[in-house]
């Protein structure tokens, strides 16, 4: 049977190149398209954006005890308190769809609940304070809007959602996961451990803090010219309290788990962002699927128009605030504004990259339950809004 299977794959493999449209225009351009992405999100997110993360999620694994993250993310915390701090957590940290997952993965692992787990893997990305300004700034108050109210109560209803569907499942895992530890004796205070995350946190920030648009004049401007100053500081402040406050040991485990993360999401990251660009290619730019065909399928405000909208947009990548521009364009072009709202709540939230990495983190089922969901309410609430604002 494996020789088969093994033939099968060979053979598969064979008429893939026999037939491979090499003399295709459009083809050679989605390879270009599919290396640009790739190359531009290394140039641009790598170093500054998800590295950061990495560490971030690293020092959540070993320096956050479980019963701290049990007490306010776990199956048995006070629900109101885990899903409100999870559900705002977009608005400090300004990360994309992967950039988050090192986070979710972080706190996931170490004992939290499903639920509250999966409304700060929504609300990452998707209640970002800046590109929620930008939103409103560009595309109009009414879509800023219901983009902020959107993401905060999309994060809490999927979030139960998943929890409910997996409630049985998710006992399991903490009955036999070991979690329910009795508190340890810290080796730090509290505001030693809340300034060691906070500078790295602030680095995430402001070293990824977005040029504002031409003619503001406000504290986003002034942030903006001295970010890598505040950055900066927050590095060296970093640095000063490793020395300071950390033994060789606990260094040695945080690079270690960070590694580990990065092993394990890289790959599949930069992969899924290859095949994201060979089929939908860059803004401005089109990959080996039309963008004409993408445009004539969301205008209006029909059920498929939102449906599809909120499809591609999940399967597409968009870095933090590239999806104002993206969306821009596409409005118009003629995008309907229901599909157009489908799309922020979908796409900031999802890609086909994160897909991937998901679903080594949680399993195939619960990937394709919590894609479902975003899907299917994106979908409805962009109906909603096209009948409310026509």
């Amino acid at each position: 049977m494996k020789d088969w299977k093994k033939l099968l794959y060979i053979l598969a493999a064979f008429l893939a190149c026999f037939y491979l449209p090499v003399e295709s225009m459009r083809f050679n351009n989605a390879i270009f398209e599919a290396l640009a992405l790739v190359k531009w999100y290394a140039r641009e997110h790598v170093l500054l954006c998800l590295v950061p993360a990495f560490f971030i999620a690293g020092a959540i694994s070993v320096f956050v005890s479980q019963a701290s993250v049990m007490k306010y993310f776990g199956a048995k915390a006070n629900k109101f308190l885990s899903y409100s701090v999870a559900s705002v957590s977009g608005t400090i940290l300004a990360v994309c769809s992967c950039t988050v997952l090192p986070l979710f993965g972080g706190i996931y692992k170490r004992g939290a609940g499903l639920g509250p787990a999966v409304a700060f893997l929504y609300s990452g990305p998707a209640i970002n304070v800046l590109a929620i300004i930008l939103t409103a700034r560009i595309l109009g108050w009414q879509l800023g809007l219901a983009r902020a109210i959107g993401a905060v109560i999309f994060s809490v209803i999927i979030g139960l959602l998943m929890h409910l569907i997996f409630f049985k499942e998710e006992g399991l895992r903490h009955a036999n996961g070991n979690f329910n530890v009795e508190e340890v004796k810290e080796t730090r205070s509290l505001w030693q451990t809340v300034l060691y995350f906070a500078s790295m946190v602030a680095f995430l920030v402001f070293a990824n803090w977005g040029k504002p648009l031409e003619g503001d004049h406000g504290v986003w401007l002034l942030i903006y010219q001295h970010k890598w100053w505040i950055a900066g500081f927050s590095l060296i402040s970093l640095i000063v309290m490793l020395f300071k406050w950390f033994k060789k040991d606990e260094l040695k485990d945080w690079t270690g788990t960070t590694w580990g993360f990065a092993l394990q999401i890289l790959p599949l990251l930069l992969g899924g962002i290859l095949v994201s660009g060979f089929l939908l290619g860059r803004v401005g730019h089109e990959g080996v699927i039309p963008s004409r065909f993408v445009v004539a399928l969301v205008g209006g405000n029909s059920l498929w128009a939102n449906f599809f909208s909120s499809v591609v947009a999940a399967f597409m990548y968009f870095a933090t605030l590239t999806e104002v521009p993206i969306l821009q364009g596409l409005m118009n072009a003629g995008m309907g504004k229901g599909p157009a709202l489908a799309l922020l709540l979908a796409g900031p939230a999802l890609s086909l990259p994160s897909m991937l990495v998901l679903r080594s983190i949680m399993g195939t089922k619960k990937t394709v339950v919590y894609v479902s969901l975003v899907v299917v309410l994106s979908t409805f609430t962009g109906i909603f809004y096209g009948w409310l604002v026509k």
